[in-house]
């Protein structure tokens, strides 16, 4: 699996909203910075993938303009725009921010992703 196929691969086990699909693309020593919080173990991830999933039923979570900024044969690292729309309060909500994913190489054929940081626009 190539870097690229592992950022394809999160985003559709976002979409799934099962942190299991998720936490199996995470590194161990995973940090997430969120606009509201900072995710240091694999418990605050999930705690806080499921929470935004409980908040906005029916998430639908999708990226664009993705440019990868570095690419070495144990690490890659790249920026994107992400979009979100779903049900939130009985109503349609929408939007967009910024993030920058850290991916690292874990043995021949794995990519995990070691850092994560969104902000919204």
């Amino acid at each position: 699996m190539s870097y690229e196929n592992a950022l394809q691969r999160y985003i559709h086990a976002t979409n799934t909203h099962q942190f299991e699909n998720v936490k199996q693309l995470l590194h161990p020593n995973a940090v997430y910075w969120f606009s509201d919080q900072t995710c240091r173990t694999t418990h605050e991830i999930q705690s806080y993938f499921e929470n935004s999933w409980d908040m906005i039923k029916d998430e639908v979570y999708s990226i664009s303009d993705v440019h990868w900024l570095v690419t070495e044969e144990n690490t890659a690292t790249c920026i994107y725009t992400y979009h979100y729309e779903g049900v939130l309060n009985g109503k349609f909500v929408s939007g967009s921010g910024r993030a920058t994913n850290v991916f690292v190489k874990v043995n021949e054929e794995e990519w995990k992703i070691i850092h994560e940081h969104l902000s919204s626009l």
